[in-house]
């Protein structure tokens, strides 16, 4: 294990909008950043928008654009601004003193910081099976409010049984002309209020006790149908729709940080209300990381630059020469 014995200013861990959009505002500050970007952490570099095909919701891009495009300006203009850029996945850290240190790359070289701005987001969970994967973001998602629009006057699939599944499947049929809730079991396990709303909803039908076993049709690049299971007699359906929404909850990517930094139940980092400020301080988080209520794009970015600035301001607070 080799060290870098410069300590850095302050060290951005993820490269989606939230860490980019840090690094350009701590490039921008003067406080020369080191983002690590990452190759497995997370998926890829660019977080889950690289596996996004179109993004109409982004504001300044009127007539849509790429995820993998935005995420690719995103990261020249880090660049360009002087933000230095790793390929390599973080493997630990130690926050308990300062400089902070980070082990990042294989082989794994040391390095130091006196700040450390986390936005290595979260993952959506999936169901796992070949044709879902082929589909993904042909038709498959994980984000209704991202890509509900594309689907307006059609029928679609939801799949889960808590709130953001409720949440969803409402939001939808506010587009969609009918919206089939899939549910492995026989109730809901969102709140009531929530269940009413649904089960009240006309364009919204529930089908109980049922999974998706397939996905069609790879093919064809686009979805046409789902194949239905009853997880009680094993008996198999067809239902046609033309999207399928996933909704079966999220996994923050915080495994590196358990037991340094305080965590909510759910995994996600605590952060101070109206800021990027965690339980350590010098360490902030932003983006998915620790945002389970919006988890969009432009919030992830929001939060970012929160993150650079409060970073700044506590620096000069710590470090005021």
């Amino acid at each position: 294990m080799s060290s870098s014995s410069t300590v850095r200013k302050v060290i951005i861990i993820g490269s989606g909008p939230a860490g980019h959009t840090a690094g350009i505002y701590a490039a921008r500050a003067n406080l020369q950043p080191l983002l690590f970007e990452g190759m497995a952490r997370g998926g890829i570099p660019g977080g889950q928008l690289m596996i996004t095909n179109d993004v109409e919701n982004y504001p300044g891009f009127p007539e849509k654009v790429t995820g993998p495009d935005l995420m690719a300006a995103f990261r020249a203009q880090c660049i360009h601004q002087g933000c230095e850029i790793h390929a390599e996945d973080v493997n630990r850290v130690d926050f308990s003193a300062r400089p902070f240190r980070i082990w990042a790359g294989d082989p794994e070289v040391e390095y130091a910081a006196d700040a450390v701005i986390i936005a290595t987001g979260a993952q959506a969970k999936w169901l796992d099976i070949p044709t879902e994967v082929a589909l993904k973001g042909r038709g498959v998602s994980a984000c209704a409010v991202c890509d509900g629009a594309f689907f307006r006057n059609q029928e679609v699939a939801i799949v889960g049984g808590g709130d953001t599944a409720m949440e969803e499947a409402m939001y939808l049929s506010g587009l969609c002309s009918k919206v089939t809730v899939i549910h492995r079991r026989g109730e809901f396990r969102a709140s009531k209020a929530m269940q009413t709303r649904v089960l009240e909803n006309k364009k919204i039908e529930v089908a109980w006790w049922s999974e998706i076993t397939e996905i069609q049709d790879p093919a064809k690049g686009e979805v046409t149908s789902v194949t239905l299971r009853d997880t009680r007699s094993g008996e198999t359906r067809t239902l046609t729709v033309t999207g399928v929404f996933v909704a079966i909850g999220h996994t923050p990517n915080t495994d590196l940080f358990e037991g340094q930094l305080a965590l909510h139940d759910n995994g996600y980092i605590k952060t101070e209300a109206g800021s990027s400020r965690t339980s350590v301080p010098g360490v902030f988080a932003a983006g998915d990381v620790q945002d389970f209520v919006y988890r969009q794009a432009v919030t992830a970015a929001g939060s970012g630059c929160m993150a650079a600035l409060d970073t700044e301001r506590w620096l000069a607070a710590v470090s005021p020469h």
